[in-house]
């Protein structure tokens, strides 16, 4: 629910679902790979480095919200093809937004890490 009085937005169970997929490593790089240009399922296993029952129920979660179409191109052998939809596609500029930060911030968080494992001495 929006906190208008603040301009903060509460974080409930629907938005943790949505952020827990869309942010999600299989989710965001098959977003990345349809968002280049429609794949068949095989050619999405070889582009991304993931069990095929991983980035089938990857799929199947992306498709359940809208951010990903299915189509069958031929049925003998079934051939399947996916691409993103235009809702899908609203997420690019926010996970690139995301992306930017990491690649800004991976060596302060890389040191911070080294600092808090050779502090508690767990490295892992």
């Amino acid at each position: 629910m929006d906190d208008t009085s603040s301009g903060r937005i509460d974080i409930t169970p629907a938005h943790r679902e949505v952020l827990g997929q869309v942010l999600d490593t299989w989710s965001v790089l098959v977003l990345e790979e349809l968002c280049e240009a429609p794949r068949r399922f095989n050619q999405l296993r070889r582009l991304i480095p993931v069990t095929q029952k991983s980035l089938t129920a990857t799929l199947r979660r992306l498709e359940r919200s809208g951010f990903v179409d299915r189509t069958v191109i031929s049925d003998r052998p079934v051939a399947v093809e996916y691409r993103i939809t235009p809702l899908g596609k609203t997420l690019r500029e926010p996970i690139e937004a995301l992306l930017r930060w990491s690649d800004e911030h991976v060596e302060e968080i890389e040191r911070a890490r080294a600092r808090f494992d050779d502090a508690t001495g767990d490295h892992g």
